[in-house]
């Protein structure tokens, strides 16, 4: 995926791996940053500094989060138990196409939807933010 001339899938990886001190040949589309790849929060500021740097596009993780909740306020969002219900589900099949909801039904909490996220997701969130950048300054 590129975007005026900038190859975003290459350069989310080659930041996941400098930051993670991984082969960049384990930063793979489908690995899960939090999951697969052990990252872990701060790892993720640092993540997206490189981006950041390498891509001129600016992401914190309040994007990410932004993303995945789709704007549902957590009470629709999460039942009492912080379970992520139907609604909440919904809302990550959009923002993450690769999840199997019926697996996660009833299961998944709030605290681990951020460990879904994957090196493709990040990519794609920095090449959509990098068009609306590049539309805005049109």
């Amino acid at each position: 995926m590129s975007y005026n001339g900038k190859d975003f899938a290459a350069i989310v990886a080659e930041a996941v791996a400098d930051a993670l001190g991984i082969d960049i040949e384990e930063a793979v589309p489908e690995a899960t940053l939090l999951g697969d790849l052990d990252a872990e929060s701060i790892d993720l500021l640092d993540v997206l500094f490189r981006i950041e740097k390498a891509a001129d596009v600016k992401i914190k993780v309040s994007d990410i989060a932004e993303l995945l909740q789709g704007g549902i306020p957590d009470e629709e969002f999460a039942d009492e138990n912080d379970i992520i219900n139907e609604v909440g589900l919904a809302q990550l099949k959009r923002s993450l196409p690769q999840i199997d909801v019926d697996a996660l039904a009833g299961k998944l909490t709030a605290d681990e939807v951020l460990s879904l996220f994957t090196v493709k997701n990040l990519t794609d969130l920095v090449t959509e933010r990098a068009a609306a950048l590049a539309a805005a300054a049109a």
